[in-house]
């Protein structure tokens, strides 16, 4: 059976609001039970995506309310809590139970509640006499988002900046790692399954990987484990392997515009838990929500931009055709809009009208949807030249660099500041050696346009060092040539054209090439020396020697520490599906970036560093 984690979570929800009974056949929690729902901010953005408001209802949900506004009291009435298990929320639910806010009280925390935590919860409820309405504590291991059926976030924010902060003690380190190996735990619970784990050697794909394989090895002792149901799973292609990179591998993804639909409505518009806000057609703001309930969305969401305008034009063109068709079996006025007012001719034309009716009227706003945010999206791209800076871009990741005077045009034309530095930034990752003098001239043309250099002086000081921006097999552009020498056996200049055809082709990453080569489990030297980590197997016997953990793989989590994107996330999928037979592969993160707020992270580095934004002080003359 294909990991749904979408499917899965949305269970585990639906479970809880039924009290945590077994839910009936339709999947809905008992309707008859009238309950109240309380959680705190973070366990709204886990339903948010899953569950609408709506839908509330028909689980039994008469009233939602956030742990931490004031609430009146309501009498025979359970109340269903699902909050994170931190002090301020215990010491609510403590307050709750005293003043007898509800006749009982259903606790349901996202993750695992700690011991100390669940004595005071003990002890503040015996204190105030009111242990007793306290019907059932549940962990419901539920401390992830998920976004898509193959798509999931830990939201937990600034992880690239704290994991590289230079001032950063071991201490916080460990808590960061602890942190993400406890939502990737949550999403291997609610899978219910126990993966074979990769990953590169060192940095914190490392440290995860290992804490991750300790912490299913310590679970997988106690009888009541949650992986069970999983443990009929025998030989090794039938468990998923669990991929784990961090954000350095592969630098330039969560920098570099994309001029795909997808990633550009979340990059520019800022879309948010599958919900978007924009300007209307006539004024005032519109709310959509973009999922997979969506059909348009689904469809198109990988295509770039240009082909998604041609596509809503096709589509609003059959949809008026079908009005027309509609129209004329009816006995109505042609090109008409179809309001269901002009309905005259014989019953049987008339019925099938009115049954065409409803999905017509949901096709016609999915097309008023997708129109207003492509508007919105195309004036933002010739205000800006977006189209520009993605092409640009992926000219220079092929090239290894850019001409100077195209370079330092971009930096003075059009664009916003953010889109000069992420372009200035790319220059710097792209270019095999780093030449003084033009670097000092993209400063100076950054400077003059008032932009903060903070995160562009932290990637130059990286390279600097002579830390690698990403591993052997990154998509840097001198990588991406000895990958392709070794493939062809060509010169590089035989082979750059290639290389540039090969890209475009199928954009590969090198998060998407790797992937493919850790599912695939045929001997490669890029993988050769990735850690292997097999928490159901002795602790001896996991680790390089053994064959049978390499795959091959039908199932996939891809998990990048420090921040993710929907470029990867649409790379990862057009990868599955590519494979022969279809593969499944579920991409994840600590939290999902904008380029911009990435960005946001390198400059706050930058400036822990010392390395502000301030012009450098003037080079002594070496004439």
């Amino acid at each position: 059976m294909a990991l749904n984690l979408r499917q899965r979570q949305t269970e585990c929800i639906t479970r809880m609001l039924n009290l945590n009974q077994p839910v009936n056949a339709t999947g809905m929690a008992n309707e008859e039970v009238y309950k109240i729902l309380i959680y705190d901010k973070f366990c709204q953005n886990i339903l948010s995506p899953l569950i609408h408001v709506k839908d509330l209802r028909k689980h039994g949900v008469t009233l939602y309310f956030l742990i931490d506004k004031d609430r009146k009291p309501v009498h025979d009435v359970p109340a269903v809590y699902f909050v994170q298990p931190s002090h301020s929320n215990i010491q609510r639910i403590i307050a709750d139970t005293s003043n007898s806010l509800y006749d009982s009280f259903h606790l349901n925390f996202s993750s695992l509640i700690p011991r100390p935590l669940l004595e005071d919860l003990a002890s503040g409820t015996l204190n105030s006499d009111s242990i007793h309405r306290i019907s059932k504590v549940h962990d419901q291991y539920l401390e992830f988002v998920t976004l898509e059926d193959n798509l999931f976030s830990l939201a937990q924010k600034n992880s690239y900046v704290q994991l590289n902060d230079p001032k950063a003690g071991d201490r916080e380190i460990e808590e960061i790692i602890e942190k993400i190996v406890g939502g990737l735990f949550c999403v291997l619970a609610t899978l219910a399954v126990v993966p074979i784990i990769r990953c590169p050697r060192g940095g914190p794909a490392e440290m995860v990987a290992s804490a991750l394989d300790q912490r299913l090895r310590d679970h997988l002792l106690s009888k009541n484990n949650l992986f069970t149901e999983g443990g009929n799973f025998v030989s090794s292609f039938q468990r998923p392997i669990l991929c784990i990179f961090d954000r350095n591998f592969e630098l330039s993804v969560g920098i570099q515009h994309d001029f795909r639909y997808r990633p550009l409505v979340h990059d520019i518009l800022g879309l948010k838990l599958n919900r978007l806000n924009v300007q209307g057609e006539k004024g005032g703001m519109k709310s959509y929500e973009l999922d997979s309930s969506d059909p348009f969305w689904v469809a198109n969401g990988s295509l770039e931009f240009p082909e998604v305008a041609v596509e809503i034009e096709t589509q609003l063109n059959k949809y008026k055709r079908d009005v027309d068709e509609v129209n004329r079996r009816t006995g109505g006025n042609d090109g008409a809009e179809f309001d269901g007012t002009d309905m005259i001719g014989n019953t049987k034309h008339l019925m099938s009208a009115v049954n065409s009716l409803p999905e017509l009227t949901a096709r016609k706003q999915v097309i008023d949807k997708h129109t207003n945010i492509a508007t919105v999206l195309l004036s933002e791209i010739k205000e800006r030249l977006l189209d520009s800076f993605a092409k640009k871009e992926y000219d220079m990741m092929v090239r290894g660099g850019i001409d100077r005077s195209e370079l330092l045009g971009v930096l003075r034309g059009k664009g916003s500041k953010m889109d000069k530095l992420r372009f200035s930034i790319m220059y710097l990752i792209s270019s095999e050696a780093i030449n003084q003098q033009e670097v000092e001239a993209v400063e100076a043309a950054l400077r003059e346009s008032e932009v903060d250099t903070s995160a562009f002086q932290y990637v130059k000081k990286i390279k600097a060092l002579n830390v690698s921006l990403a591993s052997a097999n990154s998509a840097s552009r001198s990588n991406i040539v000895d990958w392709a020498e070794k493939l062809y056996g060509q010169s590089i200049s035989a082979v750059t054209a290639g290389v540039k055809n090969l890209l475009s082709n199928d954009r590969q990453l090198a998060l998407t090439r790797t992937v493919e080569a850790l599912v695939e489990g045929r001997p490669n030297p890029e993988i050769d020396s990735y850690l292997v980590f097999d928490p159901r197997a002795p602790k001896s016997s996991s680790g390089m020697g053994s064959s049978h953990l390499k795959g091959p793989f039908k199932e996939a989590i891809v998990f990048m520490i420090g921040g993710g994107n929907y470029v990867e996330y649409g790379s990862l999928q057009e990868l599955a599906q590519r494979q022969q037979p279809v593969k499944h592969v579920i991409y994840g993160t600590t939290e999902i970036l904008t380029g911009q707020e990435f960005v946001e992270q390198l400059a706050v580095l930058g400036q822990k560093m010392g390395l502000g934004g301030a012009p450098p002080p003037p080079h002594a003359s070496t004439h």
